[in-house]
C-alpha cells in the first residue's frame, strides 16, 4: 500500500441510539472532545474510477486500529497484505512486511488536512476547523454526517464524509464510517466495528522499532 494511501486510510467505535436532536457537527464535536482513546476493527474498501470503459477496480482490506488523542495511532493491516502504520507523536512510520521496508515521515508535514486529523489527531473541533471547512450533511442510514473539505488545495484529498451515531447521553457520539474521495476520483470507505471507547492504552503501543534487516527510508 503506497504511503499516501494511508492518509486516506484512517478510525473507531460501537453503535448506540438516541439524541436525534444533535447535528452532525455537534456529534463530531462530542466525539473529538470526549473520546480520548479507542480501538476497533476496520474494513476498508477502495474503489478506483473506471478507465477506458473498464469496470472500476475494488480492493478490500481488513485490520485493527488504536489511537490516543492527540497525534498517536496505530493501524495493523492483516489482509490481504500485512502492513503496520504507527504515529508516535513525532514520526509517522509505515512498515511493509512483503517489501521488508520502513518509510518514516515527520507527522507535522503529513497529517494536517487528512482523515487522521479528523478522527484521532486533532484535540478539538477548533483545531479541525483551521484545516477543514466543516458543514452538516443530510442524515443517512441512521447516521448523522459531516462533510469535511480541506482548506488547502495542495494535497490529494478532495473531501471526507464522516458518519457518526449520537449516543444515549447528551454529550456522546461514536464514529462509524469515513467516506473519502481523492482528487483522482478514487473512493475509500472505512467502516469500524467492535469499537472500545476510552480504554487504557499503554504508551508502548505507539512506539515503533524497525524489524531487523528492514530498509528504513526517511522522507
Amino acid at each position: 500500500m503506497p504511503f499516501k494511501a494511508f492518509l486516506f486510510a484512517i478510525f473507531i467505535i460501537a453503535a448506540s441510539v438516541g439524541n436525534t436532536w444533535a447535528t452532525g457537527l455537534k456529534s463530531l464535536e462530542y466525539f473529538v472532545k470526549n473520546v480520548k482513546t479507542g480501538k476497533a476493527d476496520f474494513t476498508q474498501v477502495v474503489t478506483s474510477p473506471s478507465k477506458d470503459g473498464q469496470s472500476p477496480r475494488v480492493k478490500t482490506s481488513t485490520g485493527t486500529f488504536e489511537f490516543a488523542r492527540p497525534n498517536r495511532f496505530r493501524f495493523n493491516y492483516a489482509k490481504p497484505f500485512v502492513q503496520t502504520i504507527v504515529a508516535d507523536g513525532q514520526t509517522l512510520w509505515l512498515y511493509d512486511q512483503d517489501l521488508n521496508q520502513v518509510t518514516a515521515r515527520k507527522q507535522s508535514q503529513v497529517l494536517g488536512s487528512t482523515p487522521a486529523a479528523l478522527v484521532a489527531a486533532a484535540p478539538d473541533l477548533k483545531a479541525l476547523q483551521s484545516d477543514f471547512v466543516l458543514v452538516d450533511a443530510p442524515d443517512q442510514a441512521g447516521l448523522q454526517w459531516v462533510l469535511a473539505t480541506p482548506k488547502s488545495r495542495d494535497g490529494q484529498l478532495q473531501s471526507v464524509r464522516v458518519g457518526l451515531r449520537p449516543g444515549t447521553a447528551a454529550d456522546t457520539a461514536t464514529l462509524e464510517v469515513l467516506d473519502i474521495l481523492d482528487s483522482f476520483g478514487q473512493r475509500s470507505v472505512l467502516t469500524f466495528s467492535g469499537f472500545q471507547v476510552n480504554p487504557v492504552m499503554p504508551v508502548s503501543l505507539f512506539e515503533f522499532k524497525a524489524p531487523a534487516g528492514a530498509d528504513v527510508l526517511r522522507q
